[in-house]
């Protein structure tokens, strides 16, 4: 079931604050979240919002095409690393 949208998008309390101080200073700093569920509002256009991946912060840098996704969206929690040379049980 999707959220209601008279409730509006959900975004972190602290994400909304810090972006607001940010914008109101007029200023451009990289912004910690571990909110990977928050989603992306227009007022956060033009910041780099460090994001966890579940190990470190990713950075990721907000553009308007992104306004309407979700944070975790843009940072990888997996890494593939290729499949085996040497893997002959698969092959037929």
């Amino acid at each position: 079931m999707a959220r209601s949208s008279k409730k509006g998008p959900f975004v972190a309390n602290h994400l909304i604050r810090e972006i607001e101080s940010l914008n109101v200073r007029k200023e451009k700093r990289l912004v910690i979240t571990w909110s990977r569920a928050s989603a992306i509002v227009p007022i956060m256009i033009g910041h780099t919002i460090a994001v966890h991946n579940g190990r470190e912060h990713l950075p990721i840098y907000v553009t308007d095409r992104m306004v309407g996704h979700k944070l975790g969206e843009f940072v990888p929690t997996r890494n593939f690393r290729g499949h085996a040379k040497s893997d002959k049980g698969s092959r037929r």
